[in-house]
Order: C-alpha cells, then structure tokens, then sequence
C-alpha cells in the first residue's frame, strides 16, 4: 500500500499567458500548505484504501524558454496517514515504509514535457527504503498567477501516476492488498522574490 510517493510532482512552474518567460532556471519551493501527495489501492478487492503524506519538501527548477526543468521532492515517511492509526502504525513499519530506518523517500525528474506552455508530464525516480523505480506523473490541471500578497508567481496543479509497490520491495498482504497503486498529487510552488 504505499509508496506513494512522491512524489511528486511538481514541477510547476511554467508561463502562462500573462507571465514572462524566463531565459535562466528559477528555483520554485514547494508550497507544504498546499503540497500533498494521496495514494490509493484496492482492499480485499472491495473498497479501495486511500491514506496520503503531509510532510513535503522541494523545489523546481525550470528554465521556460527552453522547455526543461528539474525536480526534487522529498515525503516524510513517517508522516503518512490513513485516519486509522494501528493501519498507520503498520504502513511505518518494516513490511512497508520503515520509516524509522528510512525516514525520507525521494521522487526526482529531469523530463519535463510541455503541451504549448503547459506542463503535461515529469519522468523521473522513486526512491523508497533505498529502492528506486521509475515513475511517470501526469498533469491533470495546471496553472499559474501572481500571488496577491506574496507578489510572486505561484505555479501548481494536480498530476496524477501509478506504480507497482512490489517494485519496491512492499509485497506484504498481497494479493489480497493490490500491488498497483495510485498516485494523485497535489502540487503549489512559489518562485523566488
């Protein structure tokens, strides 16, 4: 059930009309109020199970006029949270993200994809109990404005991607637990002043 991770997405930070391109890569931060990353995966083969992380951190780098950018986000284990604290004492511990041996899990991409001026898609890494497989994070919606008073741009949307968990060695109460789980990010980040 788990990993979720990361995952995230960001990458959030592309020009809109109505905002100049900049030729240099700005260092976006992730927003954490408004940054989370839920995961969701089949029960039993009845309901699904959904849980999400609050502990986020990052930033985006991205230079718009040449349509690159990297990411790097990191999702404290030890932070996700399901509303059901014995599922979330088990999701910490050694059959899924052992979090007081594993305390951070990192989702980085260098592949950012552009339709137009909008952000499509990050292609990157999660790396989870010092596994790593690929991940691939689709925009959903994406847009950015001139917070009104930060007076900065603030850029974000919702991606969403699936993995397989076993891929990161979270085989545990399978299959009767599915191994495939989705991904759904929410994602804000604030370019420098």
């Amino acid at each position: 059930m788990f990993p979720t991770l990361r995952l995230l997405s960001l990458a959030t930070a592309v020009a809109l009309p109505g905002f100049p391109a900049h030729a240099q890569s700005l260092p976006y931060q992730l927003d954490p109020q408004h940054t989370k990353v839920y995961w969701e995966v089949k029960h039993f083969g009845t309901s699904t199970s959904r849980g999400r992380f609050d502990d986020i951190e990052g930033q985006v780098s991205l230079d718009r006029t040449a349509g690159r950018g990297e990411v790097s986000i990191t999702v404290g284990t030890a932070s996700v949270t399901t509303g059901v604290p014995p599922l979330d004492a088990v999701l910490r511990g050694e059959y899924f993200f052992a979090s007081k041996d594993h305390p951070r899990a990192y989702f980085v991409s260098r592949r950012l994809t552009f339709k137009g001026d909008q952000l499509a898609e990050l292609v990157g890494e999660l790396t989870v109990r010092d596994v790593s497989t690929g991940l691939k994070l689709t925009a959903t919606h994406f847009n950015c404005y001139k917070h009104p008073v930060l007076a900065r741009e603030v850029c974000g949307g919702d991606f969403e991607g699936e993995l397989q968990r076993s891929e990161l060695g979270m085989t545990y109460g399978h299959p009767f637990v599915a191994d495939r789980v989705r991904l759904v990010v929410q994602i804000e980040a604030i370019a420098p002043p």
